[in-house]
């Protein structure tokens, strides 16, 4: 990725960084999660207030998600059922499908941050599947603010070397992504397990 986008951060600011983070919620190619790590990294300079650019993030992304979920409601199956035509969009909607049938509303929670590239697909399925606004609001804004406290943070905290930190949030998720994909697998064990305790 070439610099010019995080050249842009300190001259556009907060709307810049609320600007990114809704369109990646809408799954276009937008390198949101990079903005804010270099956001964080102005605001350890003092170019930017951490709270403001914590709260652009948070406002930008919560609605990306509002519309993602109106989408859903307003075209339905239908979209969705178009969208799944490509074959790397079909893998990623039927992955974000089977998520959302397995956990609801911790599925909107997780794919705001830990799964992210399920994020804008679990928007439109749960607006189709008539999942709860309220719910799926709340859900939704509790992960956009682990997502950009996260990122922002880091961002701050390695304001030299964006780099580092890009890397540093690459291995951490990736090792609680390994971790709840084992305990996942650990309780299903532990249903199936009891399941043959009960047949006769």
């Amino acid at each position: 990725m070439t610099d010019w986008p995080l050249a842009l951060v300190p001259s556009y600011g907060l709307g810049l960084i609320a600007a990114t983070t809704f369109l990646s919620c809408l799954a276009l190619p937008i390198p949101a999660s990079v903005i804010m790590l270099a956001a964080g990294g102005f605001s350890a300079a003092g170019d930017l207030d951490l709270a403001q650019v914590v709260l652009a993030a948070l406002a930008g992304a919560v609605a990306g998600d509002q519309l993602g979920y109106a989408l859903g409601r307003w075209g339905g199956a239908r979209l969705v059922d178009r969208m799944a035509q490509s074959a790397k969009r079909g893998a990623v909607i039927a992955k974000a499908q089977a998520v959302m049938q397995a956990r609801g509303g911790v599925a909107v929670f997780l794919t705001r941050w830990l799964f992210s590239p399920l994020g804008p697909y679990v928007n439109l399925i749960a607006g189709a599947a008539r999942q709860g606004w309220l719910g799926f609001t709340l859900w939704a804004a509790a992960g956009e603010a682990v997502w950009c406290g996260l990122y922002v943070g880091i961002g701050r905290g390695f304001a030299g070397n964006l780099s580092a930190a890009s890397d540093l949030l690459g291995s951490v998720l990736g090792l609680v992504a390994s971790l709840a994909a084992v305990g996942l697998l650990g309780w299903a064990l532990v249903v199936l397990a009891r399941q043959d305790r009960v047949r006769p």
